[in-house]
């Protein structure tokens, strides 16, 4: 049986220039309302190491949220409400978009957007075609930091959102055996 999910509100503030996008929080991330909650998804994990170099990430979910905003990035979802069973992205139907016109006319510095997963990606284009022709906005489709993408590990997904993030992968931290694609970016028309 299909269960409603409703997201959370953003986590931002007027410096932020960065915002992270994930489709819908996962059945354990919105029973404990925190994005990211699921133990295993390596969202957090990642940005401790990408943001300050540490191998684990704040355990207080209000630290983490304030590491992201020390850093000017801004934490949301491309997804309002859905339907879904169980928490994978290919669950989500009759998904309702968030207003992200609004959202940017009141956050003007917010000039990345990267999208944690091709789901999240898919449902910005499809409720907000006219944004991704904004030439003061740069958009990355990043590979999805869930548990369900276990083919990219933590060192190749750092040197992918390093680059679309810090605008460079991060530097003497990492070391990987394969080389990862690079995600593509999202276009622009």
């Amino acid at each position: 049986m299909d269960t409603h999910c409703v997201g959370f509100p953003p986590s931002i503030d007027a410096g932020c220039r960065v915002l992270v996008l994930g489709s819908m929080p996962s059945v354990k991330s919105l029973a404990a309302q925190q994005y990211y909650a699921h133990p295993q998804n390596r969202f957090w994990p990642l940005m401790a190491l990408l943001l300050t170099g540490a191998a684990e990430p704040p355990a207080d979910y209000g630290e983490r949220l304030h590491l992201l905003l020390s850093h000017h990035i801004a934490l949301w979802d491309a997804i309002a409400s859905c339907e879904r069973v169980g928490s994978l992205d290919t669950a989500i139907h009759e998904e309702r978009g968030n207003d992200f016109t609004s959202f940017l006319a009141a956050h003007p510095a917010i000039h990345i957007i990267c999208f944690n997963g091709a789901k999240s990606y898919q449902c910005f284009r499809r409720y907000n075609r006219p944004l991704l022709t904004r030439a003061d906005l740069t958009f990355h489709q990043l590979p999805s930091t869930s548990p369900a993408n276990a083919k990219w590990r933590l060192p190749m997904l750092a040197e992918v959102w390093g680059e679309a993030i810090l605008g460079a992968p991060p530097t003497g931290k990492l070391s990987s055996r394969s080389t990862p694609r690079r995600a593509p970016r999202a276009s622009r028309g």
